[in-house]
């Protein structure tokens, strides 16, 4: 047999898919695919806009966006909207007037009967000289008439010096915390816990503060009151909730770091940032990957993180415009062995705490940093992001 003759190439006839196209019947039934479409995706949008939950409408949409695999185009928009920090400055605040009563360490002069508070040393700043009130800590919430809570300001870069953390104290002996789940993440589900502090049940909340990123991207899990979400992963970083109502942070499966009938809830993300009381070099490799999806792929963006001290205190710091390293070195000059970060970028970020004054059944929020983008009654509402809840003991 011979060899057949090659065919001819083929070419795309454009004017017989466009005679297609053109067809009433085709011209119908394409307009109601693009028409059923649009309607379903505005449906799904308009209800992820208005479902329970909290949350500003850049980060709903975000949040919409990102579980129907439209994560490249959030991405894009966050680059295009994304500003590096300015080198130099100062900030637009005075320390000193946000807020909190000084307090000064004492030289053992002045005696307690009882329990005696921790007064945590000064912090002075990363960035130098420190400012007026910077790094000097200041009381915000009393619990049995000791100083429970402490808050303050602090610089930490001396190339953007215009940028500031809020860094807080919170002793677990006078405070205990509860891990509380959100209508999105981890979800629906059998947790006893509420999702938002009602009236009638914000009797003894002194604070509040943002969980890890969205479970898919934690690379853990999450624990609560007997149920899971996810699957705990051993050496992640983890919040350990007791029922006793104290607060362990470590690797999960190191040391007591290990399910128990003790342990009410585990909240898992990345890993430790803060080991031992030294900072891992893992902090500065693949930045953008390995510790979150920043706006516009920048090391500098809002970040926030908590640890444990060695006298058992717990930390947390978050701020504008921090990397992985400075966010580590706030929590460990503040005093953390072992520390974690939290979530990033400026939508998920929020720490309040409640001042009871004369309505201790309703406190007022407060935030801890002014240019926050979440209100401070955030968990006054329900909350579409699990969370911690800090009350008194």
């Amino acid at each position: 047999m011979g060899d057949r003759p090659p065919r001819p190439a083929r070419r795309f006839n454009y004017r017989a898919i466009l005679a297609l196209v053109r067809r009433p019947f085709t011209y119908r039934a394409i307009l109601a695919l693009v028409t059923t479409f649009v309607f379903i995706a505005g449906w799904s949008l308009g209800h992820a806009l208005t479902s329970p939950g909290g949350g500003t409408v850049s980060e709903r949409v975000a949040e919409w966006a990102r579980t129907h695999y439209l994560s490249p185009l959030v991405t894009f928009g966050e680059w295009l909207t994304y500003n590096p920090p300015k080198k130099g400055g100062h900030p637009n605040v005075h320390f000193n007037k946000l807020g909190g009563k000084t307090v000064r360490k004492t030289k053992g002069k002045k005696k307690h009967h009882g329990l005696e508070p921790i007064i945590p040393a000064n912090l002075g700043s990363l960035a130098g000289h420190p400012l007026t009130g910077e790094g000097q800590w200041r009381e915000v919430e009393m619990v049995k008439g000791r100083p429970a809570v402490f808050k303050t300001y602090i610089r930490f870069s001396k190339t953007y010096s215009s940028y500031y953390a809020g860094v807080v104290s919170m002793d677990q002996r006078l405070v205990k915390f509860q891990l509380r789940p959100g209508t999105l993440d981890p979800g629906a589900g059998d947790w006893h816990a509420a999702t938002y502090f009602a009236p009638g049940h914000r009797h003894g909340l002194v604070a509040t503060f943002n969980s890890g990123f969205r479970l898919y991207a934690s690379a853990g899990g999450f624990y609560l009151n007997g149920h899971f979400a996810g699957k705990l992963v051993k050496g992640a970083a983890s919040e350990v909730y007791y029922r006793n109502g104290r607060l362990a942070i470590g690797a999960w499966g190191h040391g007591s770091m290990h399910m128990g009938p003790d342990v009410a809830g585990v909240r898992q993300n990345l890993r430790l940032i803060v080991i031992h009381g030294k900072i891992p070099d893992s902090v500065d490799s693949n930045v953008t990957t390995t510790w979150g999806a920043t706006l516009g792929g920048g090391y500098y963006v809002w970040r926030s993180g908590v640890g444990i001290t060695g006298d058992g205190r717990i930390i947390y710091v978050y701020g504008p415009d921090l990397d992985v390293r400075n966010l580590a070195k706030l929590l460990k000059r503040a005093g953390c062995v072992s520390a974690m970060e939290l979530d990033i970028n400026p939508d998920w970020m929020s720490f309040m705490y409640y001042l009871a004054k004369k309505h201790p059944a309703d406190p007022t929020a407060v935030n801890l940093l002014p240019n926050q983008v979440q209100p401070p009654e955030r968990y006054y509402s329900p909350s579409n992001r699990d969370f911690t809840a800090v009350f008194a003991r």
